[in-house]
């Protein structure tokens, strides 16, 4: 084989060791004391996940603070910086960042990503250009998919919608929306569905993000996801609003969002950033209980959104690290769900981008990474670190484990 990981845990069982044999690319065979022969790497008892999947990541606007002097505002104010400093974004600048993140993203064990871009009469296509680009330059290490999307309104903002098709026809994979900046959030969404159908696209929407929960914009994506037979295809993100909302209203979502097939995204860290602003004190952390929503059904991803921006002025690209800033956000303290958290940055995240080929058994693509760590609990509430990566089979990162040099 071309390669054995030899001494390894899987996600599902950290008591049995197994070594997992690659070959072409993909998972050859998984056993007990495997006979093959080929390169060998033992991973000493560490766990052994399928990559990373980050389902909602903003490549085009990262690593833009030294440019933005908002970097402590709600979520107007995050907007408005980012809609200044993108009149002047090119797609080498564009590129340069995206890399940067890109780069991070790696480094933390993540295979597969789906990046928002947004388009505009602003910043035109140039964002576009620029992440498509690093599409291809990074495919040897991670498959990236566009989610083009108008950040500040579709109808109100002529030209944007061509812009978005033009995006469409040239490679971007999923269209999205951000209703709750249109003057007519019903019917943005209304020609985001008609995108989606004429393009036989995903569809992966920024919904619901305020803390007024007296009004949800989910309720009309899941009408319309029934309608044109989108369940499984499409996705949210945010959707802040059921972090204030009544129980009973909370369970009404759930069951709406299970019943019709569409998807959640949380994104922890700029949601506890942007929320809970308009309050002197008690500030509310503003983030929805994502391992609520899976008891009703509904699938659901954490994601990173934002990294080193007005949205988010931090960031490491560790999906890790967002599981386990949710768990502490949500008061997440059952085993069972601090191991949700962990699927919803792997199965779960890989479930939502529909990706083929995605997971621990023979015949999937080798798109693996090794925490140094025995189990996904583990990984979570003790932050383990990423220490090998590969994609398709190719190791693409190593991190040394970390030593205590003790004195003679």
């Amino acid at each position: 084989m071309d390669l054995i990981l030899r001494d390894a845990r899987l996600p599902g069982d950290a008591a049995t060791s197994v070594d997992i044999g690659i070959e072409d690319g993909k998972i050859a065979a998984i056993a007990t004391d495997l006979a093959a022969e080929g390169e060998t790497l033992d991973v000493a008892g560490r766990l052994v996940t399928p990559g990373f999947v980050e389902t909602h990541i903003h490549l085009d606007k990262s690593c833009i603070l030294d440019r933005c002097s908002d970097q402590g505002g709600d979520i107007t104010g995050a907007i408005a910086e980012v809609a200044r400093a993108k009149g002047s974004f090119t797609p080498e600048d564009v590129y340069a960042r995206g890399r940067r993140t890109v780069e991070k993203c790696i480094l933390q064990g993540t295979t597969h990503m789906r990046t928002q871009l947004e388009v505009d009469p602003v910043v035109g296509l140039r964002g576009f250009e620029g992440v498509l680009q690093l599409v291809d330059d990074y495919r040897w290490a991670i498959d990236i998919e566009i989610c083009v999307f108008p950040q500040e309104g579709l109808l109100n903002n002529p030209g944007t919608e061509e812009l978005m098709v033009e995006a469409m026809r040239r490679g971007a994979r999923v269209v999205g929306g951000a209703p709750y900046t249109d003057s007519d959030p019903h019917g943005q969404i209304d020609r985001v569905f008609a995108i989606a159908r004429e393009f036989d696209a995903d569809i992966d929407m920024h919904l619901d993000l305020s803390n007024d929960p007296t009004t949800l914009d989910l309720d009309y994506v899941c009408e319309l996801a029934e309608r044109y037979g989108r369940g499984g295809r499409t996705a949210i993100g945010h959707v802040t609003k059921l972090a204030y909302a009544e129980p009973g209203t909370f369970a009404d979502a759930a069951r709406r969002l299970a019943d019709s097939g569409v998807a959640l995204t949380v994104l922890p860290s700029t949601d506890l950033f942007l929320m809970g602003r308009d309050q002197a004190c008690g500030q509310s952390r503003g983030v929805t209980h994502a391992h609520r929503l899976l008891g009703y059904g509904v699938n659901c991803s954490l994601s990173t959104n934002n990294v080193l921006n007005p949205f988010t002025p931090f960031g490491d690209c560790s999906l890790v690290r967002m599981a386990n800033l949710n768990a502490n956000i949500c008061h997440v303290g059952a085993a069972h769900d601090v191991v949700e958290c962990f699927n919803m940055v792997t199965t779960r995240a890989a479930r939502l981008m529909n990706i083929d080929g995605y997971g621990l058994e023979a015949g999937m693509s080798a798109d693996l990474a090794v925490l140094d760590c025995d189990s996904p609990y583990a990984a979570v509430s003790e932050l383990a670190p990423v220490l090998y990566a590969f994609k398709r089979g190719r190791r693409t990162m190593t991190r040394p484990a970390a030593q205590i040099h003790r004195p003679a």
